[in-house]
């Protein structure tokens, strides 16, 4: 046997060895999806359950601000205040909030208007103000785009264990008009929902901060929340903060329904070509490990493999693999969605082929590297994740 057959060898073995790996990974997110998600669940008695602080970040307004921002006034929980924040005077959210506030006049809200700068996370600035005034131990962070139900705070509190220091919630998105919005629902119900479920039955962090729920003491003990505004991944680094200290991450059973009024599938891209560099430089072993994880790239890498090893049919085990990582994809939707998806199969089909396609230009702007651009800032990422403002 000479020493490229020996490599080719080694390599196709290797490669099986990660597809068996990544259908693991769908097998424990189907079983860790029915699980958890939607499961009724018993919440502690009233005299139990913590008071709790949300904090809204806001900037800018949306088609769906106000009803997003009313759901939160809408909750059923014995003790909670909602502590919005706003970047300066200008921010036509300040409108939306003054509304609502006069609305609910018997819900405990306030407005904090202007930042504290700690770092280039404008995020983190826009909290620090309210964070500090927050009058309960348990904190909820929630981007604007949140809607909650009446008992989601309820459910959410029921996950807060003795041994548990931060509860998130999977994003998932409500149904919205339009092939974007299908598109984006489609990504959040298979690749990502398939990534965070399978993180948290094994224990990984694999936090977002669209919605989660923390201990400020915890925090507190880290340095603050200040200390995170030299990242981006905010979200990332108070997770990982927090199981270094001893507790564990635990996933609420109700996902975090993404309800923004405006999407492009332009700003989607844009959204996962920000989040993998961020974690290209974060976590830099998955420079290798995500291209190959995807459906196309990965079905190609098998095909060629088995073929080598076997010779199997190249083209009979590609179209295997893909069909089998639909059927996995589609029931695993209908996981997140706790029933029948809200849309045809055909409709179905053509969004998660789009994705699957699309994948391919997301990860080579990512390996490209460069700028990333957030909220209309232009940031440097260094390696570990810090992150330094810069003017293109």
């Amino acid at each position: 046997m000479t020493v490229v057959s020996v490599v080719l060898t080694v390599l196709a073995i290797s490669i099986i060895g990660g597809w068996l790996f990544s259908w693991l990974m769908h097998f424990l997110a189907l079983v860790y999806g029915k699980y958890r998600l939607h499961r009724p669940i018993s919440p502690p008695s009233p005299e139990d359950l913590p008071g709790v602080t949300i904090i809204k970040p806001l900037t800018g307004v949306d088609p769906n601000l106000f009803t997003n921002l009313e759901s939160f006034f809408n909750l059923k929980y014995p003790a909670f205040e909602l502590l919005f924040s706003v970047q300066d005077e200008s921010d036509a959210a300040i409108m939306v909030v003054q509304k609502l506030i006069d609305k609910y006049p018997t819900v405990n809200a306030k407005l904090f208007i202007g930042i504290k700068y700690v770092g280039p996370n404008g995020k983190i600035n826009n909290m620090i103000r309210p964070y500090e005034a927050a009058k309960y131990d348990h904190i909820v962070i929630s981007d604007s785009g949140i809607l909650v139900q009446p008992d989601t705070l309820l459910e959410m509190v029921s996950f807060m264990k003795p041994d548990v220091g931060m509860v998130l919630a999977m994003p998932y998105c409500v149904e919205r008009d339009g092939f974007a919005a299908m598109y984006e629902k489609v990504f959040f119900g298979t690749m990502h929902a398939r990534n965070c479920l399978s993180a948290h039955s094994v224990g990984i962090n694999c936090s977002t901060g669209m919605f989660c729920m923390f201990r400020k003491d915890i925090i507190e003990e880290t340095g603050g929340l200040d200390v995170y505004g030299k990242y981006l991944a905010e979200d990332y680094f108070l997770a990982d903060a927090i199981t270094k200290k001893g507790y564990k991450l635990g996933l609420c059973n109700q996902p975090a329904m993404q309800n923004s009024g405006q999407v492009s599938i332009t700003d989607i891209h844009k959204r996962l070509i920000r989040w993998g560099s961020l974690r290209r430089k974060m976590l830099p072993h998955l420079v290798l490990l995500e291209p190959i994880s995807e459906c196309f790239v990965q079905g190609f890498a098998i095909s060629l493999s088995l073929s080598y090893l076997f010779d199997i049919s190249p083209m009979v085990v590609f179209l295997l693999h893909v069909l089998v990582w639909f059927l996995s994809d589609y029931t695993l939707m209908g996981i997140c969605e706790n029933g029948p998806l809200p849309f045809s199969k055909f409709e179905f089909v053509s969004a998660w082929l789009l994705r699957e396609l699309c994948t391919i230009y997301v990860m080579l702007q990512v390996q490209m590297g460069g700028a990333v651009t957030w909220r209309n800032k232009n940031y440097h990422i260094y390696w570990g994740g810090k992150v330094e403002e810069v003017r293109l």
